[in-house]
Parts: structure tokens; C-alpha cells; sequence
């Protein structure tokens, strides 16, 4: 197919007078693009002129967006979204958009237009966070907020927060991204250290999830099982790993939904430390299901 297409321009063919792709009307290249993800319509638009005026359609990029969209432009101040066609709407909004002092971002899959979230540690609940004894903020680019709560250690851990947002319905993930053991650059060289992790491997941490319609979801997880996986080493060390809490779905967008979520390991038995905690992030659930696909090979 690539070279039948290679071998028709906006006219025709070269040789002969048929049809080219250049005799399909606007209006019938607009109707096979809003099948078609934002991506494949990008492609395509350099084709020929009539493929790149339907790629301009506000008919076909208003398919593209949720149909609350109104409500992440909100979020922004309104120069910065007045007199913009459809397709510079989504992708200002494909863009990370920050609320809450930027410590909670929202943004559309580029490919398929649905609804991300995610929300700093900076804009939870963190037991002990004043004791600089305790926790630490680390400045690092491997955040979207470019930092997150390194625990050196403690007794009675606890993470806790909330979002309220006029999430469009779908089922949705949520999960904690989370790393075990700190982490610098050295020589141009990513650097782990662990001489702070422990205590992760005598109890589980306790997630949990709640909304505001009664959904409820918790898990508990060992974050540090390297003893029992010797054989392919500490796996879980010196790697970012998204725990995922539970899955909770949405009926409609109004009014919002609010989303309670926690991690903690309250046995005071024992002390705890050497963890960075990043954000926790929700996503639609197949969307979240490729990333993890994506992050095991």
C-alpha cells in the first residue's frame, strides 16, 4: 500500500489519467479521519492538500476531545486558548496543565484524547514531612514535578490525599510511583544508594482508594522482596515502579468526582526508610495496562 500511495500525487497517477487521492473530496476525507487517532490523521495531512484541509476540520478534532474539555481549559488562563481551532485545543491540552499551585497536573493522551492525572507529593498528607530528620524534598528530573519526598527513615509511615476533578466517564487506574533507595547523578552516571532502605521486607505497605459514589479498592504489597528473589536480584531497587492501588470507574463528569487515596505501614514495631515517593497517577485503565506492558520489556 505505502508504494501505491508513493505513486499518486495530488493530480493523479503519473501515468494515466484515473483518479488520484487528490479527487476525494474534503468532506470524505473528514469522515475516514475521525476513525483515525490524532497521530495517524497528523501523518497523513502530508499526503496532499485535500488530506491536510480535512486535517484542519474542527468537525474532526472536536471528535478527538472529551466532551468536557471545557473544563481543562478552565484550568488555564483564557488568552491562552481564545480564537484556537479544535486541533490546536487538543494539542494544548495533550500538553501537561498544572492546577493547584502545579502541584496536580492534567493532560489528553495523544493518541487517544482520554484524561490523565497526576498529583505531586507536594500536595499530600506525609507524616513527619516538617522533621527533616525524617523525610528530605530531592530535586530531580526524573519527576514531572521535578521533586519528590526521599524518607530516610521512620517509625509510622503514612501518605495520604485526595482530588476532586470532573473526570469524562471510563474506568480508571490509580497508582503510586514509588522508588527504593536514593539516587544522584555521578560522572554523567545515574548512582543508586541503599544504605537508608530498610524495613520494607518485614510488613506490607497498605494501599488504599476510595470515591465520593462508594467505590472502594486496597492492596497491600511488599515494596522490598529482593530476599526472595535472589535469583534475579533486588528488582525492586533503584527503579521507578508504579504500584497500582485499584481501579474505580466513572458514570459521568458532573458532578466531579473525588478520589481519597493512602500508602502506609503503621506497625511501629519496626523502623522504615530509603524511599522516594514521586506522585500518584490516574489513568485509564487500558491506557495504564500498555505502559505496564511497555515498562516489561
Amino acid at each position: 500500500m505505502g508504494s501505491s500511495l508513493s505513486n499518486l500525487t495530488e493530480w493523479g497517477p503519473i501515468a494515466g489519467d484515473g483518479p488520484g487521492l487528490g479527487d476525494i473530496p474534503e468532506s470524505c476525507v473528514a469522515c475516514v479521519f475521525l476513525y483515525l487517532t490524532p497521530p495517524e490523521i497528523c501523518n497523513l495531512a502530508r499526503l496532499n492538500r485535500a488530506f491536510r484541509d480535512a486535517a484542519s476540520s474542527d468537525a474532526v478534532w472536536e471528535s478527538k476531545l472529551p466532551h468536557n474539555y471545557q473544563d481543562l481549559l478552565d484550568l488555564l488562563p483564557p488568552e491562552s486558548y481564545q480564537n484556537l481551532c479544535k486541533k490546536d485545543v487538543f494539542a494544548l491540552l495533550s500538553r501537561p496543565v498544572p492546577f493547584d499551585d502545579g502541584n496536580k497536573v492534567a493532560w489528553l493522551d495523544k493518541v487517544t484524547g482520554r484524561v490523565c492525572l497526576s498529583i505531586s507529593t507536594k500536595a499530600m498528607s506525609i507524616t513527619g514531612i516538617e522533621d527533616r530528620r525524617y523525610w528530605n524534598w530531592v530535586s530531580t528530573e526524573e519527576s514531572r514535578f521535578n521533586t519528590v519526598a526521599y524518607l530516610q527513615q521512620i517509625w509510622w509511615f503514612e501518605v495520604d490525599g485526595s482530588i476532586k476533578f470532573p473526570l469524562p466517564p471510563d474506568i480508571y487506574t490509580l497508582s503510586f510511583r514509588i522508588h527504593l533507595g536514593r539516587f544522584s547523578k555521578r560522572l554523567g552516571r545515574r548512582v543508586c544508594y541503599f544504605e537508608h532502605t530498610h524495613g520494607w521486607d518485614i510488613k506490607p505497605v497498605r494501599f488504599d482508594l476510595s470515591t465520593s459514589n462508594g467505590q472502594e479498592s486496597s492492596t497491600e504489597c511488599f515494596l522490598d522482596d529482593c530476599v526472595a528473589d535472589e535469583p534475579n536480584g533486588c528488582h525492586k531497587r533503584g527503579c521507578w515502579i508504579h504500584y497500582k492501588v485499584g481501579e474505580f470507574i466513572v458514570t459521568e463528569s458532573n458532578p466531579a468526582i473525588e478520589i481519597r487515596f493512602s500508602m502506609k505501614q503503621i506497625d511501629c514495631t519496626h523502623s522504615k526508610g530509603g524511599i522516594c515517593v514521586d506522585n500518584v497517577s490516574i489513568i485509564p485503565s487500558n491506557l495504564e495496562a500498555c505502559r505496564r506492558r511497555r515498562a516489561l520489556k
